[in-house]
């Protein structure tokens, strides 16, 4: 019998990635040990470990980030090895080097690569010298304010602000006039300390529509290197991506070889081990052509894709290699088969600038087949709070070529059902859908340039549904059932009409009246003619008739809003009492409340009731799920209430300041 490679592995992560690790724990026979935070005491990834140890509080710097206190579950669990997932404490010099003082092996790479690595200052520098290309910019440590304006000047805009530290696009700002360096410098750091603990910054010249192209590379102990060819991560929004691929539709068998050569290269310069990723931008025009970014230190969120074109399980490569053992494959062992997509499913508005959203998964269905996967961190129950990043699963496909696999896997995101929290599948739906896309012209700017577009109206079949579904859950069943029982049903000179007022999210409501029992029905939306339709359960999903036309609904609800799910889209409606909604109509205005967009944290607060604002001036800063959001004053007037200080916890919508036209009373 083989020995394994450890006996005890703690996993330093939460949500899909700890999922993920342990899976591949499981297989080798491993015996697995969670971590969580207060919030995620009933979480899956605590759930499917063999074992699990309390961190802390909610808030991550007292519990996933804590060195101290994730040491002290390893040593008290009696693990012998740590796997830090990615994110958190995946590329913390300070906690590999703990690690090791602990007699704790280090599922990652050593000290040293993570120092030259994991500082884009130093790392630029380093390859640089060696040679490999960069995008002009500044990357001296220690840069102040004044010294990144100055180099700005010089590179000319738009440039690009990047933290030293850390990774996931936390911290980076676009900057295309000089006027707008000063605002996101303050942004940038104070962003880039609250994530990484380090607010220093690097400046670049920004690259007009680029490609980012990356190459996933393996090391041992013993000095051997090999890439896995390369992965296109050009569709991102807020510099975090959101659709990847393997192999490029960009990258000939050529330019493969000449950058995977350099990752190999970069990776040896530094004396790398296990898993890592040497990231590049390359010219759309002239894919010949590329220039270093980073090399992360630490297992990427899309490796799965790389996994599905090679066969390999990269997370058993990195326990293999932390153990010691040599690389069991050389350069020439690798090959490339098919294609693989991922998308990431976000708790996120795409039609609100893809702010953070939150709530109780009341329902989730993930989707299954041929050449599909799903790593995901949620269960139903779990509540998708603040305190994390927003990312809540992976939804992979793979086909003999890309066609198939775009096909492949829009039909996986039209079998996700996750109800209870506002997600991006649609969205991803429809970008999977353009025809940029379908034809492989990416860039790193499509995403941002297509935009979300706007839910608009709640389709009628959506709010029959929701007529029908109320109608169904008031109507006495039986047998024999007396009409005057029934809301819609006989009454003297006809049968009556039962009315709801139904409004999805911020838009308009509307009325639906419904005619009749469930099973028959007329029913009319607005102002329209009233049609025949009738609706009934089968095997837990609505159906609806209505038109000639029948369409099946996942369905949950919760607190007084119903969720609907069809093909991959999802709407929470609720019913609105007539004389409140009617008297609250037309009270807009250009003036009013400024309400946050997003569940989260107040960190700054740039206004005091009575200060005369312009339109678009700072007022409150609100941050959730590592991102920061400003609300800006939506006229020119004064601020009459600010309702908010800073460390507040905020809900979606919640008033946090009152502007008025004019001056202040």
């Amino acid at each position: 019998m083989t020995r394994p490679l450890f006996g005890t592995v703690l996993v330093a992560n939460r949500g899909e990635i700890a999922v993920r690790v342990l899976r591949t724990l499981r297989a080798l026979g491993i015996r697995s040990v969670a971590v969580f935070s207060d919030v995620d005491a009933g979480a899956r990834h605590v759930r499917e470990a063999d074992d699990a140890v309390r961190l802390g509080p909610a808030p991550a710097a007292e519990s996933y980030l804590s060195i101290e206190r994730v040491l002290d579950a390893a040593l008290r669990s009696g693990a012998e090895a740590v796997h830090p997932g990615y994110g958190f404490l995946s590329e913390n010099v300070e906690f590999a080097r703990a690690c090791a003082k602990a007699g704790l092996v280090f599922v990652g790479p050593p000290v040293a690569a993570i120092e030259a690595m994991g500082d884009k200052i130093r790392a630029k520098r380093t390859v640089e010298a060696a040679g490999v290309p960069v995008v002009p910019g500044r990357h001296e440590p220690g840069l102040s304010d004044e010294d990144v304006v100055a180099a700005a000047r010089t590179i000319g805009f738009p440039v690009l602000l990047k933290p030293s530290a850390g990774g996931g696009g936390k911290g980076m700002r676009r900057v295309a006039e000089a006027a707008d360096l000063p605002a996101a410098l303050v942004s940038a750091r104070r962003e880039a300390r609250g994530a990484f603990g380090d607010d220093a910054l690097l400046v670049e010249r920004w690259v007009e529509r680029p490609r980012h192209i990356e190459i996933q590379v393996l090391a041992d102990l013993h000095g051997a290197v090999v890439h896995l060819g390369e992965r296109e991560c050009s569709l991102q929004r807020r510099h975090q991506k959101v659709v990847e691929e393997a192999p490029s539709p960009l990258i000939d068998g050529a330019t493969r070889a000449r950058m995977g050569a350099a990752a190999v290269d970069v990776a040896r310069s530094v004396g790398y081990a296990g898993a890592g990723t040497v990231e590049f931008i390359v010219s759309g025009e002239r894919p010949d052509e590329f220039f270093f970014l980073e090399m992360n230190t630490r297992l990427q969120v899309e490796h799965p894709v790389t996994e599905l074109v090679t066969g390999l399980d990269l997370v058993e490569l990195q326990l293999r290699v932390a153990a010691g053992e040599p690389l069991p494959l050389g350069q020439d062992d690798v090959h490339l088969d098919g294609h693989a997509v991922e998308a990431r499913v976000y708790a996120e508005d795409p039609g609100r600038g893809f702010l953070p959203t939150g709530g109780r998964v009341l329902l989730l269905r993930e989707p299954r087949g041929v050449g599909v996967r799903v790593d995901s961190g949620v269960q139903e129950g779990d509540v998708v709070g603040s305190d994390y990043d927003p990312m809540l699963a992976k939804v992979v496909a793979w086909a003999p070529d890309r066609a198939s696999a775009l096909r492949r896997l829009d039909g996986a995101l039209r079998q996700t059902v996750l109800l209870g929290v506002g997600t991006n599948v649609a969205f991803l739906r429809s970008l999977l859908a353009d025809e940029d896309v379908q034809a492989g012209r990416l860039d790193t700017g499509l995403v941002e340039r297509l935009g979300a577009a706007h839910p608009g109206r709640v389709p009628d079949h959506v709010l029959v549904a929701a007529a029908l579904d109320r109608l169904l859950e008031i109507t006495p069943a039986g047998a024999v059932v007396d009409p005057w029982d029934v809301p819609s049903g006989w009454r003297p000179g006809g049968r009556a009409w039962a009315s709801w007022r139904i409004r999805a999210g911020a838009g308009e409501p509307v009325d639906v009246a419904v005619q009749g029992r469930p099973e028959r029905a007329l029913v009319a939306v607005g102002a329209a003619e009233p049609v025949p339709a009738a609706v009934w359960v089968d095997r837990g999903e609505l159906v609806v008739t209505m038109a000639g036309e029948t369409r099946r609904y996942a369905r949950a609800a919760a607190g007084g809003t119903v969720w609907f799910a069809a093909d991959g889209q999802t709407w929470a409606l609720a019913e609105e009492d007539r004389l409140s909604a009617d008297r609250s109509a037309g009270t807009g205005g250009a003036g009013g409340p400024v309400r946050s967009p997003m569940p989260g944290v107040v960190i700054a607060v740039a206004a005091t009731a009575g200060d005369r604002v312009r339109t678009g001036q700072p007022l409150v800063t609100v941050e959730a799920m590592k991102m920061e959001h400003t609300l800006a004053a939506p006229v020119d007037g004064t601020v009459t209430e600010v309702r908010v200080r800073v460390g507040q916890q905020v809900r979606m919508d919640e008033v946090l300041a009152v502007v008025t036209v004019g001056e202040a009373p």
